[in-house]
This record gives structure tokens, C-alpha cells and sequence, in this order.
């Protein structure tokens, strides 16, 4: 189960592949903001490609809300960066390689087809305050959050 509504959110710093090379980007970096912090298990899947698709194509609905966008996966930041550019993904895209943050949102998914863990598909809402107002794990990999309900609760 992920860590639940009403919990402080697990701080973290994880690196993203940009243009200008590696940069760290932390949660606390957004603090007074809203945040939607994406679980998918790996790129270049066909369900994780159609998500990040999606919510890139939803970007201003987000940003109309108040809210920045964050996906995470374990898979490094050399194939998230060439993943995006592919697939014109525009979401930042934040390594896990360790699992360490999946680990501390309680989303590892042990054993994906076999080929090891991953994180998990999960959403959450991470309020100005820092405190987490929506979780939700999907019951398998192949199903996506509830992007309906993730924008209801930004716009409370």
C-alpha cells in the first residue's frame, strides 16, 4: 500500500537528464507549490509511453490547476532522456535507479514479467504544505491512475 493521504511526503532529491547534462531536482525545491508525483514502472513499455503521452498532452490542464508534474522510474536518466525525446514527452522525467524514493512512497513492485522490481504505476498529490492529499497504486501495471480524481483534488 502507498503511504497514505494525510502524511508528510518522503523528501527526495533524484536525478533528470537535461540538455545541460545531470541535474538534481528535490521535492523541497517546490515547496508553497502542488505537486503530482508519477510512479510508472519503465520506459519504453507500451502502457508507460501512452501515459506520460497523455499527461504531456494534459500539461496545461496541470499547470492551470496550480500543479507541476513529476514521473519517476527506475529506469536511468540516459534512457528517460532518450525515451522523451522520442516519444516528445515533456514531463520531467526523474531517475529512481536505486528505488530508493519507491521504497520510501512503499510503490516497489517486485518482479516485473519476471525481470526484476520496479516502481510501481502510482499517483500522488503532494499539497503546498508538503502533506500528501491523494495516493493511489493501481491494482497492475497495465491499469492508469485516476487522472480525474488526481485533478479534482488540485482543484479543491
Amino acid at each position: 500500500m502507498p503511504i497514505a493521504v494525510g502524511s508528510k511526503a518522503p523528501d527526495f532529491t533524484l536525478k533528470s537528464k537535461t540538455a545541460d547534462g545531470l541535474k538534481d531536482v528535490k521535492l523541497s525545491d517546490y515547496a508553497g507549490k502542488k505537486v503530482v508525483v508519477l510512479f510508472f514502472p519503465l520506459a519504453y513499455t507500451g502502457v508507460c509511453t501512452q501515459e506520460m503521452c497523455d499527461q504531456t498532452a494534459g500539461l496545461g490542464d496541470y499547470e492551470k490547476l496550480g500543479a507541476t508534474v513529476l514521473a519517476i522510474s527506475v529506469d536511468s536518466p540516459f534512457a528517460q532522456e532518450a525515451w522523451a525525446k522520442a516519444n516528445a514527452i515533456k514531463i520531467t522525467l526523474l531517475s529512481d535507479l536505486n528505488k530508493t524514493v519507491t521504497k520510501a512512497y512503499d510503490v516497489l513492485f517486485p518482479m516485473l514479467a519476471g525481470v526484476g522490481d520496479t516502481s510501481a504505476r502510482a499517483a500522488f498529490v503532494v499539497g503546498a504544505d508538503g502533506v500528501i492529499t491523494y495516493a493511489e497504486q493501481t491494482p497492475t501495471p497495465k491499469d492508469l491512475p485516476n487522472f480525474a480524481a488526481i485533478k479534482a483534488v488540485l482543484a479543491k
